[in-house]
């Protein structure tokens, strides 16, 4: 047997981190097992669906590298199937038109509250005649007794007693199809074998095992993983902080991480932190996901991220970088190569936002100084050193990391002074006291021309203060 998981959002909103979790375990699970995974877009609720949700779901797809074997597949192309399915329902008896009016219902429903009863349809229009050609729904004839179980993959085995369920509406007054009756004619058709979904589903579970049924097959293989929640315990929200996929991309995270994040939520495999995509393939058991659910820890989310960027291929940093730094005005085209700044100040943020913060100093017309950092670095007694090194780097024919090395070091031995006092007024004058590696090589990627205009102003900055 193929094994064969799907996706299946609806395009109501962004790419949430729950639904993008979903997608990776049953992403995981399909590639463990050398399976297909599908892209279903459930879009059957026609006022809250659009086009520009349909966008960002598989934009958020792509961006993590969840690519999919088939789809994506619309409900809303799939209405004629959805109608046969119904029509056969109740040519067999296993449906029935009802046009009980809503206040009717409302009535019910506040009845059965009162009562401490679990709301639902009483049948009324079981076995009643309702004429076809005025306004009604459909409703699903579930049985009324015996109890639908199911051997839940995360939760074990689940029982539902069916006097607990109750005809559920499968049809609208509109005549459009709903979630539940659409979710199964397309698990069936599209030969899912394993449905692993949120445990807000669950519920759902033991109706679509009935319309299953109803059709003379079998159910798939289900896993209901428990929800996300906030760190206060609450369940995971906007104001909790980004929720939405493409959000952490333009907060400056990583797809990997984000992914290596989502793993980790709920599942585990030892003490291991890090997987890479081979390892979580390999390693992954949808049986293993705890049933509990986990809280979201944006802190973790960013010590794996700082330890993705400072692993990484620094040429693929600074490519996703790139978009980063145009936000910022700035070019990463020109001088110096972006990926040798990157490969210099990666371990020196945990977000991509911070690396193009730190990475700017070296493409900036002018840096701005901090009046404390000047107050402590640029004092008269770094006069005579920016001076010197001033001196030495423009007279410098071959500007390299290893000349400006020598020309740092040999002006603290001239002056007969510790490295610090030159290095560190240097540093200040090169970087505003922005961070940076080795001095020899911020002064180097800076390049001549702005460095030596750099000191230029920092002395300045040092006489216009003696002045004052």
């Amino acid at each position: 047997m193929t094994i064969r998981t799907r996706f299946a959002p609806s395009p109501t909103g962004f790419l949430h981190v729950g639904g993008a979790r979903t997608a990776l375990f049953s992403w995981l699970y399909a590639r463990k097992h050398g399976g297909k995974f599908i892209l279903r877009i459930e879009d059957t609720d026609l006022e809250r669906s659009t086009t520009e949700s349909v966008n960002a779901i598989l934009e958020g797809m792509t961006w993590l590298g969840l690519e999919y074997d088939e789809g994506p597949f619309y409900q809303t192309h799939r209405f004629d199937r959805y109608n046969e399915v119904i029509e056969q329902f109740l040519d067999a008896g296993k449906a029935y038109r009802c046009n009980c009016p809503k206040e009717r219902l409302e009535k019910l429903r506040e009845a059965q509250m009162a009562n401490k009863q679990k709301p639902r349809y009483d049948g009324q229009c079981r076995g009643q005649h309702v004429d076809p050609d005025a306004p009604h729904v459909i409703r699903f004839m579930n049985p009324q007794d015996g109890v639908v179980v199911f051997d839940d993959m995360v939760r074990g085995k689940v029982a539902f007693q069916n006097s607990e369920l109750d005809d559920l509406i499968i049809r609208r007054t509109d005549g459009s199809p709903t979630y539940n009756l659409t979710v199964v004619v397309d698990d069936l058709d599209m030969d899912i074998t394993h449905v692993i979904r949120g445990d807000d589903h669950l519920n759902n579970t033991p109706r679509q095992i009935n319309i299953l049924k109803a059709m003379g097959k079998q159910a798939p293989r289900y896993s209901h993983v428990p929800m996300i929640l906030g760190d206060d315990g609450a369940r995971l929200s906007k104001r909790h902080g980004a929720v939405g996929v493409m959000q952490y991309r333009d907060d400056g995270y990583l797809p990997e991480a984000l992914l290596n994040y989502l793993v980790r939520l709920g599942w585990s495999h030892g003490d291991q932190e890090i997987f890479s995509l081979d390892e979580m393939i390999e390693l992954f058991d949808i049986e293993n996901v705890n049933k509990a659910p986990s809280s979201f820890n944006t802190e973790k989310l960013l010590w794996l991220n700082q330890n993705y960027i400072k692993s990484d291929d620094p040429a693929r940093v600074a490519h996703l970088l790139s978009s980063h730094m145009g936000k910022l005005n700035i070019d990463p085209a020109k001088w110096p190569p972006l990926v040798q700044v990157v490969a210099m100040q990666a371990e020196r943020a945990k977000s991509l936002l911070e690396l193009a913060d730190i990475c700017a100093i070296f493409y900036r017309d002018e840096v701005e100084y901090g009046e404390a950092g000047a107050k402590k670095q640029l004092r008269l007694v770094a006069v005579k050193p920016l001076n010197k090194v001033r001196e030495k780097l423009a007279s410098l024919e071959d500007w390299s990391r290893e000349n400006i090395h020598a020309i740092i070091h040999g002006v603290a031995d001239e002056l007969g002074v510790k490295m610090g006092k030159v290095g560190m007024p240097l540093r200040f004058a090169i970087t505003g006291g922005v961070p940076s590696g080795d001095l020899d090589l911020t002064v180097y990627l800076t390049g001549k021309e702005a460095s030596l205009e750099r000191i230029d102003k920092a002395l300045g900055y040092i006489q216009q203060r003696a002045t004052d």
